[in-house]
C-alpha cells in the first residue's frame, strides 16, 4: 500500500512537472545540452526517475524540498513566470519650441510723468486762461462806446487820409484828446507813433494794420503799474481803507467787495465811517445784510475816528479776515481830508500794526476829465495804493483809464462793468487792450 501511495504521488508529480515542461517550453527554449530523462514503469525505471528528479536548477524550473511528517520528500515544481518584454521605447518626438509671451515694452515712467505733468500744466494754463477769456469777452461787450470813441475813429480817419504822414498823426491826435485820453497821455502816444513811423521808414504807407499794431502797443506799456494784488497783512486782519468822492460808487463797491471776500470764505467786517452822508450808513447797512458780513456803525454826524475805535473793539471780541472802511467823501479842502485820513490811521495802526495796509481809491469813468483831476486832489493827500474805476460799461470816456496810469503810476486793480456783484472784475490789463482793438486790424478795405 505503501509503495502504490508512493508511486501515485509519484505519477502526480511526475504529470505535473511534464505540464510546468510544456509550459516553459512555449516561452524558453530548452538547452540543447541538457537531454530530458526516459521515463519508464519498471522499479529500476523508477528507481532512476527519483534520481533523475534531485532538485535541479535551471533557467526555468525552482525545485523546494518539503519534509512532510511522513518522511516523504515532495518535489513540487515552482512556476515561475516569464518576464514581462521591456518595452522598446519609442522616439521621443521633439517638443515643439515653448512660445514664449511677447514681451511688452516696459512704460517709461519717466515719460509717462512727463506727459502727466503736461497735461496737468495744460489743465492749469487752461483754468488760468478761462477766466481771462471771460473777462476779455466782457470787455468786448462793455467797453463798446469806449472802442468806438477811439480805436474805430482813428480807423475811420485812416480809411479817409489813405496814408501816414504827420497830418494823420495829428488828426490822431485829435480823436485821443476827444476820447478823454488826456492831453499829456495823448502827446506821449503821438511821439511814440512817429518815432516809430521815421525808424521803420512808414511815411507815406497805406499798412493801416501796422499803425494799429503800433498804437496798440503803445497803449498796453503804459498799463503797466506794478502789482495789481491787494496788500495783504502779514498777521491778522487786513484792513482796507477806501476813499473818493460822494456819487462815484464808493459805498456800492464796498459792498460788492465785502460779498466777494465772503464768498471767498474770509471773515468780513465792514465799517460804516461815512458819517457825513446821510444814507451811507443805511446803505452800507443793507450791502452787510445782503453779504451775510458783520458791520459797524456810528451815528450820522459822529466822528468817524470814533467808529474806527469801536471797530477795534469789535476785533478783540471775534477774529476777522477782511476790514473795509467806507470814509467820508465831503471834506472841503485837501488839509481837513489828510487830518482826517492821518487821525483814522492812527486809532487803527494802535491795535492792528501796519493798518491801513491798502487805501484804494474809487473813481468813476463815465466822468472822464473830472476823475483825472479827483486823482490829483486825493494822491496829494493820501497814499493810494490803488484805483477802483467804476461805471466803465456804457461810457465812451473809458480813454481815462489809460490816462490814469500813465499820468499818476498807480495801478488799476478792481473795475465796474456792470451793476451786478459779478460786474466787479480784477483789472486785465492784456483784456482791456484786445478788447479795445477788437475788431480793428479786419477794417482795412
Amino acid at each position: 500500500m505503501f509503495f502504490w501511495r508512493r508511486k501515485k504521488k509519484q505519477d502526480e508529480a511526475e504529470t505535473a512537472a511534464e505540464a510546468q515542461a510544456q509550459n516553459v517550453e512555449s516561452t524558453i527554449e530548452p538547452s540543447p545540452d541538457i537531454q530530458e530523462p526516459p521515463l519508464g514503469d519498471s522499479e529500476a525505471d523508477i528507481a532512476l526517475s527519483d534520481q533523475s528528479a534531485a532538485p535541479v536548477a535551471t533557467e526555468a524550473t525552482v525545485v523546494e524540498t518539503i519534509h512532510t511528517p511522513e518522511a516523504v520528500v515532495d518535489a513540487l515544481p515552482i512556476k515561475t513566470e516569464a518576464p514581462e518584454p521591456v518595452p522598446i521605447p519609442a522616439t521621443p518626438e521633439e517638443p515643439e519650441p515653448e512660445q514664449k509671451p511677447e514681451l511688452q515694452p516696459e512704460p517709461d515712467t519717466e515719460q509717462s510723468q512727463s506727459e502727466e505733468e503736461k497735461e496737468e500744466a495744460v489743465s492749469d494754463e487752461e483754468t488760468e486762461e478761462a477766466p481771462r477769456r471771460s473777462l476779455f469777452r466782457k470787455f468786448v461787450d462793455r467797453i463798446k462806446s469806449t472802442r468806438d470813441a477811439l480805436v474805430n475813429r482813428v480807423v475811420g480817419v485812416f480809411k479817409r487820409h489813405g496814408k501816414i504822414d504827420e497830418e494823420l498823426l495829428e488828426e490822431i491826435e485829435e480823436v485821443l484828446i476827444t476820447g478823454d485820453v488826456g492831453v499829456d497821455t495823448t502827446l506821449a502816444l503821438i511821439d511814440d507813433l512817429r518815432t516809430a513811423v521815421k525808424r521803420q521808414k512808414k511815411t507815406g504807407s497805406s499798412d493801416i494794420n501796422w499803425l494799429i499794431d503800433t498804437l496798440k502797443h503803445s497803449i498796453r506799456e503804459r498799463l503797466d503799474c506794478g502789482s495789481r494784488d491787494l496788500q495783504w497783512a502779514k498777521e491778522g486782519p487786513t484792513v482796507v481803507l477806501v476813499v473818493g468822492v460822494n456819487g462815484t460808487g464808493k459805498t456800492t463797491n464796498i459792498g460788492k467787495m465785502g460779498q466777494r471776500f465772503k464768498l471767498a470764505g474770509q471773515r468780513v467786517l465792514m465799517v460804516a465811517a461815512d458819517t457825513f452822508r446821510a444814507a451811507a450808513i443805511e446803505q452800507l447797512t443793507v450791502w452787510a445784510e445782503r453779504a451775510g458780513v458783520d458791520i459797524v456803525a456810528g451815528a450820522e454826524g459822529a466822528d468817524p475816528s470814533s467808529v474806527c475805535y469801536k471797530a477795534m473793539e469789535q476785533i478783540k471780541e471775534k477774529e476777522y479776515d477782511v476790514i473795509l472802511i467806507d470814509t467820508a467823501g465831503r471834506l472841503h479842502t485837501k488839509f481837513n481830508l489828510m487830518q482826517e485820513l492821518e487821525k483814522m490811521g492812527r486809532v487803527l495802526g494802535r491795535e492792528i500794526p501796519g493798518a491801513p495796509h491798502e487805501v484804494l481809491m474809487v473813481l468813476d469813468a463815465s466822468t472822464g476829465q473830472n476823475a483825472i483831476q479827483q486823482a490829483k486832489t486825493f494822491t496829494q493827500a493820501v497814499n493810494i495804493n490803488g484805483i477802483i474805476l467804476t461805471k466803465l460799461d456804457g461810457t465812451a470816456k473809458g480813454g481815462v483809464t489809460i490816462a490814469i496810469h500813465d499820468q499818476f503810476h498807480i495801478p488799476v486793480k478792481l473795475v465796474g462793468v456792470g451793476e451786478g456783484i459779478e460786474d466787479l472784475e480784477d483789472f486785465d490789463p492784456d483784456a482791456f487792450t484786445n478788447a479795445l482793438f477788437e475788431g480793428a486790424e479786419q477794417s482795412e478795405g
